[in-house]
């Protein structure tokens, strides 16, 4: 069974990853508390690869990361790249996007989530990015879910994130989508 460390010290996110890779049967463990890494790229994409490729190298091994946020037309992309650091905590965070919101007519956002795969070398084997589109509700709907899940309106499926069950999100959700565009590439793959 091939070991992939998973770029990031949050046991979430593994569990999170551990999903949609269970069918490759890889062996996730979480990066070494050691390692930090700077997400200093000026996009989703920039700082999943940083992320695989400097885990990987400092460990010898495949590594897996992502890099994902809200971005919300009304606010020039924001709050983008700083979407976990918004504000203090989920509800600071959906507050703060409200207030800036207001009643603007264009409630349009997209949920982007990047996944890089390096080698043991620190090169890019495969990445992706999924795209979720979707609407700025003006209040919180549903109970399921974290961040901004309850504001996140997604029209295909008449529900926010909030409201879904936990497969429908995995389905529907940018990190979803994600996956599922990179899955086939994945199963091809020789980690040995």
């Amino acid at each position: 069974m091939p070991t992939v460390i998973v770029a990031t010290g949050n046991p979430g996110k593994l569990k999170e990853m551990q999903v949609y890779l269970t069918p490759l049967g890889w062996d996730l463990q979480l990066k070494p508390k050691d390692i930090d890494v700077d997400e200093t790229g000026t996009t989703f994409m920039e700082n999943a690869r940083l992320k695989a490729r400097e885990v990987a190298i400092a460990t010898q091994q495949w590594s897996i990361a992502d890099d994902s946020g809200l971005q919300i037309d009304a606010l020039d992309g924001a709050p983008g790249l700083y979407s976990a650091r918004y504000g203090k905590d989920d509800q600071g965070r959906i507050d703060r996007v409200l207030r800036e919101l207001k009643d603007s007519p264009n409630r349009s956002a997209q949920f982007v989530c990047a996944l890089a795969l390096a080698r043991p070398d620190g090169t890019i084997a495969l990445e992706t990015e999924g795209i979720c589109p979707g609407e700025i509700l003006t209040g919180a709907q549903g109970s399921g879910g974290f961040g901004y899940d309850p504001i996140f309106y997604v029209p295909s499926q008449g529900k926010s994130f909030a409201e879904m069950s936990r497969q429908q999100k995995e389905t529907h959700s940018h990190r979803g989508i994600a996956f599922a565009q990179i899955m086939a590439q994945l199963e091809q793959l020789e980690l040995g």
